[in-house]
C-alpha cells in the first residue's frame, strides 16, 4: 500500500521557545517533549504522538531556517520495506533509523530536500521497552522488526490513527 498521510513536520527555527509558544498560543498546539533546542508538539485534535518537531539552529545561521522534513506515514512494515527499495534504486535513500515506536528511511528528493518515510507500532502493540531510553536513533533491522510486529500489521492505530478508523 502507498504511503497514506503526512505523519509530521520538523522545522528548523532561531528560537525553539517563541517557536513553540507561538504553536501553542495561536494555534492550539500542545508540547508533548521539549529539551534544550528541540520541542515535539502536537495539534489540538490529533492523537498523533507529535505533529510538529522544532529544531533550533545556531547564531548565524539564519539561511537553514524552515524545513528540515516531512515525514510520510506508510500502513505495514512491508510498505516501508517497499520505499525502502524504491528509494535505494533511485538513489534517494540517505538513512534507516529505528526511533524506537517508528521505524523510518531518510531520503531526498531531486532537490535535496530531506523526507522520511515512517511506520509506526500500533497502540496495541507497545511494551514500553521499545527503547533503550538513549533518545538517539539507532540503526533499523527490518527484518527483525518484521519478525517482532508482522511484516502486514497496520501501523499507527491508536496514535496516528484513532481506534476504529479504517481509512
Amino acid at each position: 500500500m502507498p504511503i497514506h498521510r503526512l505523519n509530521h513536520a520538523v522545522l528548523y527555527v532561531s528560537d525553539v521557545e517563541r517557536s513553540a509558544t507561538f504553536y501553542r498560543d495561536v494555534l492550539g498546539f500542545r508540547t508533548k517533549t521539549a529539551m534544550p533546542g528541540a520541542a515535539f508538539l502536537q495539534a489540538p485534535a490529533s492523537t498523533n504522538d507529535h505533529d510538529l518537531g522544532l529544531f533550533q539552529v545556531g547564531p548565524g545561521s539564519h539561511g537553514k531556517i524552515g524545513l528540515y522534513h516531512l515525514a510520510w506515514e506508510v500502513e505495514t512494515l512491508d510498505d516501508l520495506e517497499d520505499h525502502l527499495h524504491r528509494l535505494s534504486d533511485a538513489g534517494a535513500l540517505v538513512g534507516l533509523s529505528d526511533h524506537g515506536t517508528t521505524k523510518s528511511l531518510y531520503a531526498k528528493d531531486p532537490d535535496g530536500i530531506e523526507f522520511e518515510v515512517v511506520w509506526l507500532i500500533p497502540a496495541q502493540l507497545l511494551t514500553g521497552d521499545e527503547g533503550d531510553g538513549d533518545p538517539r536513533p539507532k540503526p533499523l533491522d527490518l527484518a527483525k522488526e518484521k519478525a517482532r510486529y508482522g511484516a502486514g500489521t497496520r501501523g499507527g492505530v491508536g496514535i496516528s490513527i484513532p481506534v476504529g478508523v479504517t481509512v
